[in-house]
């Protein structure tokens, strides 16, 4: 990596955290309360949050989709998909495998690793995210009675299938995640300061869950040339399963839209309703998720976001630098449910290393080539060489239409001949 990419990579993204930087005062004092009491009186706290179990799934594992403050649903461009849409997986360009590490709140600390490759219309998935925070008790005198970690733990497996796809159609991609969850405490004490035995265990649970997701991809209003869709439609539901000793799984409907207007430059909208499958009264509010995405050069991008979510909403910013086959992403996360008078609330990392295509660039290169050489032989009267590399392209390639539609003008112009031959006949 050169000096030069160094510095242009840390130079802009002091810019996106010095912008996002607490607001200062005449006299230098920091406003995040002013800012948070702006936000609550538009939209007032919501009173049911908290009442579901397991929030580590509420939480991203980093990356693309959290420097976009979670609209990715849609955009499902990279291995973050894994814990948004289930179906990114099948229109997934790069096999990938990556790691994270995200500081959360206080102690809390979140590690992930996920892998997802594709062949042809099946994409498959794999991830493991770890959330841990030390617990100690204290008694009334100040002495340490029990100490040890809360923790949380989710497993999942992806798979999805790209449904219709073509030349000029990307496909409807269906795809499901399954999911393990668990979560630990460490035993507390009695009012005697006597450590119970199995009382953390008594606050354990493992569950079973799924995401099932729809994914498609599309043209509209596109000004510039390239095969990919700058359009992306979405909609999924996660966190789908019984409770967890009496509490309910935090289940989400997304439905969401991704749109390049132009070629460097993507924005998306992501909107969220929660459901208490216990009961369905006790919901929390609905919340959208805004962000931004942008490739400032060939090696690096930038992305930002806004969740405007009742109580708890998040102003995202971050970066990443690519360097041939791995990217280093940083984001910044200003949570307003959080510690108003800390300058940086989270910072999360990632590592990702792009493992190839299986060769389907090379392919699709291959196809287009001998796209162009019939279309060079057919403008020279070469028929029969314009018909074997149009045949050949569908050989390779089946759902290359412009080659079926070259063959079929093919067969239409002989059987044009073979008519105008037959009247030539029936004249003498």
């Amino acid at each position: 990596m050169t000096r030069a990419k160094i510095t242009a990579f840390f130079a802009v993204s002091y810019v996106f955290f010095t912008l996002s930087s607490p607001l200062q005062a005449a006299d230098g004092q920091d406003n995040y309360g002013n800012i948070a009491e702006y936000l609550n009186d538009i939209y007032n706290y919501d009173e049911n949050a908290g009442l579901t179990s397991f929030p580590i799934l509420n939480i991203p594992i980093g990356g693309h989709s959290e420097g976009m403050a979670g609209a990715y649903s849609a955009f499902s461009d990279d291995i973050s998909f894994i814990d948004f849409n289930p179906a990114g997986s099948s229109m997934l360009k790069k096999t990938e495998l990556a790691f994270f590490h995200n500081n959360w709140i206080a102690d809390t600390k979140i590690e992930s690793a996920a892998f997802a490759t594709r062949f042809g219309n099946l994409g498959v998935g794999a991830g493991i995210k770890w959330l841990y925070t030390p617990f100690t008790e204290y008694n009334y005198y100040g002495e340490r009675v029990s100490s040890g970690y809360y923790s949380e733990g989710v497993a999942i497996l992806n798979a999805s299938y790209n449904l219709f796809s073509g030349y000029y159609f990307s496909g409807l991609s269906l795809g499901v995640n399954v999911k393990c969850a668990f979560r630990t405490m460490p035993d507390f004490t009695d009012n005697f300061d006597n450590i119970i035995g199995g009382s953390g265990a008594s606050n354990s649970a493992a569950m079973v869950m799924a995401d099932v997701g729809l994914l498609t991809r599309f043209n509209f209003l596109k000004g510039y040339v390239s095969r990919d869709r700058n359009m992306s439609a979405a909609v999924v539901i996660r966190n789908l399963g019984p409770p967890a000793l009496d509490e309910a799984l935090p289940t989400v409907f997304n439905a969401s839209i991704s749109y390049k207007p132009v070629r460097p430059l993507a924005i998306a909208v992501d909107f969220n309703l929660p459901l208490n499958l216990l009961d369905i009264t006790l919901r929390e509010k609905p919340y959208v998720s805004f962000g931004i995405s942008a490739n400032v050069a060939k090696f690096l991008s930038m992305r930002a976001g806004f969740m405007y979510k009742p109580g708890a909403s998040r102003i995202t910013v971050g970066s990443a630098v690519t360097l041939n086959r791995i990217s280093f992403d940083i984001n910044y996360s200003l949570d307003l449910l959080t510690q108003f008078m800390q300058p940086l609330n989270r910072i999360s990392l990632a590592l990702r290393l792009d493992l190839g295509d299986r060769g389907r660039s090379k392919l699709a290169e291959n196809v287009d080539e001998l796209y162009l050489l019939g279309l060079d032989a057919f403008s020279r009267g070469n028929i029969q060489d314009a018909r074997k590399c149009w045949e050949e392209a569908l050989r390779i390639d089946p759902k290359y239409e412009p080659a079926r539609e070259s063959l079929a003008m093919l067969d239409e112009r002989e059987k044009l001949r073979e008519r105008i031959e037959d009247l030539y006949r029936l004249d003498f």
